[in-house]
């Protein structure tokens, strides 16, 4: 797994959202992108950091960023996810992991004592012209957001 640099291209990817359309890096051109990953839908830690997404999204789309989750979890489980959580951006079915894969985000990790391969949790923000401008890896689901406005400048 090699992380992404700050100032590289941002990989693309077209991927499926939970309503069943494709949404493709590409459709971000001309604006920011806020990519995270997160490693199963409905788990507290993931809902936590996807509401802190959620209500922090007018102020992110008012400093000009979008917001995309994705997560190795199929259409369905992420149908569900945004439907009892009333999440208001486009969570994306990354099944196989090729796009985590390919963003530095899927990897070994360390959980009690035990060593297996799998999603790091990961967010990525992607300027205007697809190139990173930031790549923070093995994130908190708790705070996560409010460290990310604070390193973006969003103080509202």
């Amino acid at each position: 797994m090699s992380r992404l640099e700050i100032g590289s291209p941002a990989p693309a990817f077209t991927l499926p959202t939970a309503g069943g359309d494709a949404v493709s890096l590409s459709d971000y051109l001309g604006r920011k992108v806020i990519v995270y990953f997160y490693p199963k839908a409905s788990t507290p830690g993931c809902t936590t950091q996807a509401c802190d997404f959620r209500d922090s999204l007018e102020s992110l789309s008012a400093h000009g960023y979008s917001v995309l989750g994705v997560s190795p979890d199929s259409a369905e489980a992420l149908e569900k996810f945004i439907r009892t959580q009333n999440l208001t951006f486009p969570l994306l079915s990354d099944e196989d992991h090729a796009v985590a894969e390919r963003y530095g985000a899927w990897g070994e990790k360390k959980n009690y004592g035990k060593t297996y391969t799998g999603l790091i949790r990961s967010t990525i923000v992607v300027n205007e012209d697809g190139m990173v401008e930031m790549a923070q890896y093995n994130v908190r689901a708790k705070g996560h957001v409010a460290k990310l406005r604070r390193d973006l400048g969003i103080d509202s």
